[in-house]
């Protein structure tokens, strides 16, 4: 529910602050007033996007703030799922623009994205305008009443999932095939690469074994010279230090650090004479038949690799197990595409009987919409409604079901129910869509309901009766929820039915005109009431029909 609104320097806005009580709340004011910058303001607050054309002139930042009463285990869901920090019970939404174009958004003062207030503001207020009514026909709109009144959600959920699996596996199938139809037109192209580099024999680590070989083959001669060079000096430091070591051994009674630093030339001496056999193992040779092998297996590697555009022998192996993979898949196609067609099979049945329970639950759902529907929209005006809901099957299964819906509607006696947006008028669309918000806040949370002259077209008694629908779902609850409702209007039958009533008003003040709105007192909304009654001056009688309106 919302309970406070802070708006600073938005449009004609100054400085605006104004608290929202529970149960039924109108708003009015007259034409040009300022009713729709504030309905802007909150819409921008709950996540549409702004620039800063909107900030007031002369400003350099503009602020929306608004509070709102956590009723909602949507909500407390939201803020666990988003590691947000929040009350037990309210929640403070921020959204500041910049005169450079910047847009921030907090929530309980911890920074967030713009998704996210849009997010969390879906589970708090639901903005109905007038251009709302076209979902009237919009086939989404229309199943999601259902299932709402349905409570399908965690039924939808699952169908959705085996959904998605039954698609990604659909998918997974056809590019397999059409993978396979390309390699086989290049069956003898594949087999050539493939042969060409499996007749190489190619090992991991290979080449960089043979190039230092290579190197060792080509400076043989040097390096058997400096290997015979370094044995005759290993040869003499054996030698010395052997002799040194002894020395030290003689003086160890008298120089007790002898022992040690003899201890320590003796594996200088090990060490150096593992040196002597390591070298003097290595058979260094010049072999020109060697030599020869390995720059003709070293060109056989560096040939490949720039044919096939690879950097290294691990790369043309790991070619070769893939051009193995597609022969396979070629040589082996129709039993896997006969496996993977079954798989595909099995998981479509069981998507296609979670949407039968879907379908089920939809029908009961849609009895329920016609009947109340009817019982609702026959005291507005409309005692020979006929509101029917026709569920179709698709042909494939889709992301919602495989139920096709259309909400078919007649006002008149014998007349045949077509197309509600085909057949129905802008009065009679505006009643059926607040038929429909009274019908879903019977049956879900909505805490706050905005409607936005929702009454356009209508007056009189079906006014007066609107505005009775509006106040009976003020008193609606789901779950343990009541719903709040606002409404922006210029009908006196349903200003009066408000249990508090707002007006929005313009004031000049030093060198500007602002927006403001104050609550009004119950001789305050006589006042306003008889003034939306008259066409000139409030007379007497004015001030009288309003007070009935009001029960006075």
């Amino acid at each position: 529910m919302l309970t406070h609104l802070h708006i600073q320097n938005y449009a004609l806005i100054d400085n605006l602050d104004i608290d929202f009580k529970s149960g039924f709340s109108v708003i009015t004011g007259e034409t040009g007033a300022g009713k729709s910058i504030i309905l802007g303001a909150l819409a921008i607050l709950l996540g549409q996007r702004a620039d800063s054309n909107v900030i007031s002139n002369g400003a350099k930042r503009c602020v929306i703030e608004g509070n709102f009463v956590i009723e909602s285990t949507e909500v407390v869901r939201f803020f666990e799922k988003n590691d947000l920090d929040f009350d037990n019970d309210e929640c403070i939404i921020r959204r500041e623009l910049s005169d450079t174009g910047k847009s921030r958004a907090f929530i309980n003062d911890t920074p967030v994205s713009l998704a996210q207030v849009k997010e969390l503001s879906s589970f708090l207020v639901d903005i109905h305008s007038q251009h709302q009514n076209l979902l009237l026909s919009n086939a989404d709109f229309q199943l999601n009443v259902l299932d709402s009144v349905a409570k399908a959600d965690y039924f939808l959920h699952e169908y959705h999932d085996i959904f998605t699996v039954y698609i990604e596996a659909q998918q997974e199938l056809v590019q397999f095939e059409q993978e396979v139809e390309k390699n086989r037109e290049n069956l003898d192209f594949l087999k050539f690469q493939h042969d060409e580099i499996a007749a190489a024999a190619l090992v991991e680590g290979e080449q960089e074994e043979l190039e230092e070989e290579l190197l060792v083959l080509e400076n043989a001669e040097t390096i058997k010279q400096t290997v015979y060079e370094v044995q005759n000096i290993l040869d003499a430091l054996d030698e010395k230090l052997n002799l040194a070591s002894h020395s030290l051994n003689k003086v160890a009674d008298v120089f007790p650090a002898a022992a040690q630093m003899s201890e320590r030339l003796d594996s200088c001496a090990i060490e150096l004479d593992d040196i002597h056999r390591s070298l003097g193992a290595r058979d260094i040779s010049f072999d020109p038949a060697r030599l020869e092998y390995v720059n003709e297996r070293l060109n056989t590697l560096l040939s490949l690799q720039k044919k096939y555009h690879k950097a290294n022998v691990g790369e043309l192996i790991q070619m070769q197990h893939e051009l193995r993979r597609k022969l396979d898949e070629i040589e082996n196609h129709d039993d896997f595409v006969l496996k993977s067609r079954q798989v595909v099979a099995q998981i479509r049945e069981a998507a296609s009987k979670k949407a039968d329970e879907l379908t089920a639950m939809r029908k009961a759902a849609a009895a329920k919409v016609e009947d109340e529907l009817s019982k609702r929209l026959q005291p507005m005006g409309m005692p020979d409604i006929v509101f029917s809901v026709k569920l179709e099957p698709l042909e494939n299964l889709a992301a919602s079901g495989q139920d096709s819906v259309h909400f078919l509607f007649s006002a008149n006696k014998n007349a045949t129910p077509r197309d509600l947006d085909k057949i129905a008028s802008g009065g009679e669309i505006a009643r059926v869509m607040l038929a429909l918000k009274a019908l879903l806040a019977n049956h879900r949370q909505l805490p706050t309901i905005i409607f936005d002259e929702i009454d356009t077209g209508v007056s009189g008694r079906i006014a007066d009766e609107m505005g009775v629908v509006m106040e009976s779902i003020s008193h609606q609850t789901a779950g343990n929820a009541h719903t709040q409702v606002i409404c922006i209007t210029h009908n006196p039958q349903i200003a009066a039915r408000g249990s508090w009533h707002y007006r929005v008003f313009k004031k000049d003040g030093v060198g500007a005109t602002h927006t403001h709105i104050e609550l009004l007192s119950s001789d305050q909304r006589v006042q306003e009431i008889a003034q939306m009654l008259s066409t000139a001056a409030v007379s007497e009688a004015a001030i009288s029909n309003a007070k009935t309106l009001l029960h006075l």
